[in-house]
């Protein structure tokens, strides 16, 4: 096997239009300017605060890139035109920071909205949660070893429970995203006992490790232990991270080591033993690797087919954020590896935060907006070379 997997771009565009590569090329082309993003970031924050309407603006173009739609009915449409092509789905609910009790449970109750959905669409095999969207003002913010507010602390650890039961009724696994370091423990913590309680048979409760901190390997290793002695499975999503110069920064102004690694060649080595790690746990663990490393994936492929496990195993998928990296998503998927594209979905303002965070890692030439602009380019290219040769 080779890097070749990734480079059909006939197999990783078919659905998309002329239109449609089109209009992505030239927001990707947007977003590989620094000034332009940094613009966009500052506007779109401003029309947050004051409350102008911008979803005229924002919903045709890069909402529709990068999001699955704003109710779960729109969603269903782009489900059925992924799976068409063997690729699954995960319907993310992606508010942040909701504070009044009304938005919590709200959110709350649009979340187990979007387990039942899973479970009426065999296409999309997981549900996922973000803690910081059901955690009241002061449930994460510590001082000292204690809660800043007991009564939010205990009233977001309810707000847990409540999911990760919705997902054991429902037969549903649910992946609980990752926060920042400094309260991470937390959800770790109730992760862990969630498993412990619920994955008796199988894994219904995933926690995701971001590898860009240096404890995660060890978190890891200490997990499987756990898990083996205890007897339950256990479901890992593995990410690189996404909180990278906050962490820095509140290292920095505290005082305390950074809890990040110190270069991007040992966050790789971290997220490729991570990975190697719960292949050689199979047998308890379930591995949902989302990343749009190549090199990554092509070392997790290697390793299945070494150890003989196939393509298709259902205890191991690969995932990557919709909009992005489809040379990825659509060929691992035409070679019946198990991928699932995450679908964000909620409002259009509910969603600008997550929009400026995916601008902003696009926006450099040689990085992320480098690779979609090239394999876009290449697959006009080829349908102008198929247009010309049947006109001739």
């Amino acid at each position: 096997m080779s890097m070749q997997i990734f480079q059909n771009t006939e197999i990783a565009f078919k659905p998309r239009s002329d239109a449609d590569l089109r209009k992505a090329r030239l927001l990707f082309r947007i977003m590989a300017s620094p000034l332009l993003v940094r613009a966009m970031g500052l506007m779109a924050g401003i029309a947050l605060r004051l409350r102008i309407p911008v979803r005229w603006l924002v919903k045709p173009t890069v909402f529709k890139l990068f999001c699955g739609g704003e109710t779960l009915a729109e969603v269903q449409g782009v489900v059925d035109k992924l799976a068409f092509h063997k690729v699954r789905s995960v319907a993310d609910f992606a508010a942040e920071n909701r504070e009044s009790e009304e938005e919590i449970n709200s959110v709350i109750s649009e979340i187990i909205s979007s387990m039942d959905f899973a479970k009426a669409n065999r296409v999309v095999p997981f549900s996922v949660f973000k803690p910081t969207a059901i955690a009241p003002p002061g449930a994460l913010e510590e001082t000292g070893s204690s809660s800043a507010n007991p009564a939010a602390a205990e009233k977001f650890r309810e707000n847990f429970m409540t999911l990760c039961r919705a997902a054991r009724d429902r037969g549903i696994p649910v992946m609980v995203d990752a926060e920042e370091c400094h309260y991470q423990h937390v959800i770790d913590d109730l992760c862990t006992e969630m498993m412990e309680l619920y994955n008796k048979e199988r894994p219904v409760i995933f926690n995701t490790l971001q590898m860009y901190r240096h404890d995660r390997v060890e978190f890891l290793k200490e997990a499987l232990s756990r898990a083996r002695k205890k007897k339950y499975y256990i479901g890992f999503k593995l990410v690189r991270g996404a909180y990278m110069e906050q962490e820095r920064e509140r290292a920095r102004k505290l005082g305390y080591p950074s809890p990040i690694h110190p270069d991007k060649e040992s966050t790789d080595r971290a997220f490729n033993d991570a990975v190697t790690l719960c292949l050689e746990n199979i047998d308890i663990t379930s591995l949902f690797a989302g990343t749009h490393n190549e090199e990554s994936l092509m070392q997790m492929m290697e390793q299945m087919k070494a150890a003989d496990i196939r393509n298709d195993d259902p205890r191991i998928y690969s995932s990557q954020l919709y909009g992005m990296s489809d040379h990825i998503s659509f060929n691992m998927a035409a070679h019946n590896y198990n991928v699932a594209k995450y679908l964000p979905y909620g409002p259009v303002h509910y969603l600008i935060p997550y929009l400026v965070r995916r601008a902003e890692e696009n926006r450099s030439v040689s990085g992320q907006s480098g690779r979609e602009l090239h394999f876009i380019k290449l697959e006009v290219k080829r349908r102008k070379t198929i247009y010309k040769t049947r006109k001739s």
